[in-house]
Formats: C-alpha cells, structure tokens, sequence
C-alpha cells in the first residue's frame, strides 16, 4: 500500500491530513524574553550528541516537541537594547532582544517556527543559509506574504546540512535589519561529529546613532559610527572565557554594511565552516585574523592551551571606537593655548574642550576633563584593564584563558595574573 492509498483507506485525504497537521502546529508556546543583556548559560549542560552554544550577550531559544517536531517561536517586535551602561538603543528586534535568540537544533530534525509580528509593520523571516522549501525561504511577496501586524504565520521544514547560518527579514529590509532585526541557527551534526569543549556564536552589526539620540539611523549607507558584537560594544560585551586545554569554535555571522577582519590575539586558528558547510581538514590553514564579508558566516576553531587575557577584535581601527564625529579636523601638532581663552568668551566651558594637539588618548579621560556628554551617548574609548585604560569601544573582547576554570562554568574570573617576569616593564636608567 502505498501513501495515497493508505490516507484514502484510513479515510484521511491530503487535505484531512493537513488540517491536522495545521491543528497540531495550532497554539506555539509562550516566547522566551531575553531582555537580560547578559550572557545566558547554555540551553543545556550537554549531552552525547553535540556540545551547545554560547550565545555572546544573549542565549538560545527554548523549545518543545510536539509529535516528533521541534517547534519554537519568535516574536518579531520593539525592543530597548543596551549596548553598553549608559546607553539605550531603540531597536527591532526578536524576543525582547536585539539580535534574537540563537536557534540550535540537530540535522534532520523536523523544525516548526511560530512568527508572531509585533512591528508596526509587515515582516517576513529569511532562514539565511538554509536549504529547504521555496516557499518557506521567507521573501515576502515572492515566496510568501509578507506577515501583516498582529498576525502569526508558521515555517516548518527539515534541517538537511549542518553548520552555521543565519536569520534575518526580507521584507523593508533596509529598514528593518539596520533596526537590528537579525539572529543565528545553529544546526549541529547528526552524529555528534565535530563536537568541541566551547561553542560561542554572535552577529556582527554597523549602526548610526547620532550622539544625544537613541534611534538609529535606518537610511546611513556608509558613514556608520557604531560597530557591534551582538549589539553590544566594549566594555559592555562579555568576556569568552574558556578554560585551557579546551578545542574552542567561535561562530560570527557578518550583517553589517562592511567586510570584518576579525583579529584574534595570542593564537593562529583554523577556518573550520563557511557560509556554505564545513572544510575540510585538507583546505584549512593557519591564521590569526580572518575577513568575514558582508552576509558571510565564519567558525574559527583553535585549542586553548595557553593562560592569559588575549584580545579578540575587529582589525579595522576605528570599528574598535565608540560613537565619533566624522567631521572633526586632525589637531596634531596645533598649539591651542594661544585660542583658547578668547574663544572662551564666547564659549564659556570652551577651556575644557582643546584636544588632539597630543593624539587622541585624552578621550579616554573626557569626564576627569570636565566634558560632558550628550545624553545616551558613550566615549569614542573607554574601558579599565589591571594596568589602566585598554582605550577601546566597539568590536573588542577579550578571550579569558584560565587552567582553573570548572568544565560547563562560564563565569568571568577577573583580570589574568601574570607570572612573574612576564610583563613588559619600563627600563630604568
């Protein structure tokens, strides 16, 4: 007996079937709200099969089973999101965050996505990377409609690779990916290959947020003054602490407006996954900074085997700043003394304000100068390290390496204690 016979002899036809598919898939759970921009622990402590993700700031989706099928659900709407203390961004976002939670999930696994839009305005759900139905691709008016305000509309397919993707809108989609509406899916192997110590993932993101202000600007091509890991910049991102001797993997997925080269501090890694699947062993090479391109996913794999606190950032200088004006004129080398107490009165807090005769380091030190800040605005550098300011704010973290750190525990350990001898020291005359 084949299926068609089997449904008419049961007295189930295609269209009986479907509906109780429809009436199973008919109330998604609760969402999860990840408003919390801290790092979650992991959504499991583990298990035979694949070792689970730590998603950088943010965690991943919870889910249930519901006849054999993993079913999660996200809520596409308006969230506040803390990139840094001190500042609030208004954003889109998914779940009360942005970007939204991380979905993980095993190769061949039956997935049903509930999507329910709390924008003010239509959306869709791209599955970045993901091979399966057209009309489940999520491009609104081509293989779907787009998802009118209020509405739930449900994607269900088979997983059928593994590795690291993606999920975004196409809909408004300049709008609405420049709000910050994005997230990572992550599909492990079905037979527990590849499997590491540490898994951590996140997004990169390029923003334009006028200083004092807290919307971005949506229609910035190229003048962008914010640059993210998870849409946090330092020293509000959290440390990847891992403990030594561990096979680390370290996922990003690139839906900024640039190209990213990501600079990893005190080892060489391998590029072990693509956008497009795993490489094989064959095609790897060492590295100690890798390009990630626009709509591009990259995992890095490395063992940790040596102690210490080792940056891990964006190589392009002024992605590893705060928000800055594009427009202020090079000072170097121009003596202000003279200038400064006429302009003073006409600008009676001027005195505070000459900078960049010296380089720009004295930004780190705006408040103890008497500067002010406008509202909802960070320091173009900021940050405290054991031997003073690390003179950072943007894409920049730090990978904590540590010996004594429990298997499974994420917890910051502090600041690294050098051995004695090993720190560059100042020569005496």
């Amino acid at each position: 007996m084949n299926r068609r016979e089997f449904f008419a002899a049961s007295g189930l036809g295609v269209a009986a079937t479907a509906a109780l598919i429809k009436k199973a898939a008919a109330q998604p759970a609760e969402p999860e709200i990840f408003n919390d921009p801290a790092t979650r622990p992991p959504l499991t402590a583990g298990g035979a099969r694949y070792t689970p993700v730590v998603t950088l700031n943010g965690g991943s989706l919870p889910w249930r089973m519901n006849g054999g099928v993993k079913e999660f659900h996200l809520v596409a709407e308006p969230v506040r999101r803390e990139f840094a203390p001190g500042m609030i961004v208004n954003c889109w976002g998914y779940n009360g965050a942005s970007p939204g939670p991380t979905i993980e999930a095993i190769e061949g696994d039956r997935v049903r996505i509930f999507v329910t839009n709390k924008l003010p305005e239509h959306t869709t759900v791209h599955w970045h990377g993901l091979f399966l139905p057209s009309g489940m691709d999520g491009v609104g008016g081509l293989t779907q409609p787009h998802i009118p305000k209020g509405k739930t509309f449900v994607y269900e397919f088979t997983l059928r690779q593994s590795g690291t993707f993606m999920y975004h809108p196409h809909s408004d989609e300049m709008v609405q990916m420049a709000m910050g509406m994005m997230g990572m899916f992550v599909i492990h192997p079905r037979n527990g290959a590849r499997r590491v110590d540490r898994d951590f993932a996140f997004l990169l993101s390029s923003w334009d947020i006028d200083p004092g202000t807290f919307t971005p600007n949506t229609a910035e091509m190229t003048d962008f003054n914010m640059w993210t890991f998870n849409s946090r910049v330092f020293p509000g991102i959290d440390p990847l602490v891992v403990r030594k001797g561990d096979r680390v993997r370290i996922r990003i997925g690139n839906l900024s407006m640039t190209n990213h080269p990501i600079h990893l501090h005190g080892y060489s890694f391998k590029v072990a996954c693509t956008d497009g699947g795993w490489v094989p062993p064959s095609a790897q090479w060492p590295e100690v900074t890798t390009d990630i391109p626009v709509g591009a996913m990259r995992a890095i794999e490395f063992t940790a085997d040596v102690e210490g606190d080792w940056a891990f950032h964006c190589h392009k200088s002024h992605h590893t700043m705060g928000p800055m004006g594009h427009q202020v004129p090079n000072m170097i080398g121009v003596d202000q003394k003279a200038a400064t107490p006429k302009v003073a009165k006409l600008l009676p807090n001027y005195m505070y304000m000459p900078m960049g005769e010296n380089g720009m380091a004295e930004m780190q030190d705006m408040s103890a100068m008497g500067m002010t800040l406008p509202d909802n605005t960070l320091p173009m550098m900021t940050g405290e390290g054991p031997f003073g300011p690390i003179e950072m704010g943007g894409m920049f973290t730090v990978l904590k390496v540590r010996s004594d750190i429990a298997p499974g525990d994420y917890t910051d350990p502090g600041w690294y204690e050098h051995p004695e001898g090993t720190v560059a020291y100042e020569l005496k005359s």
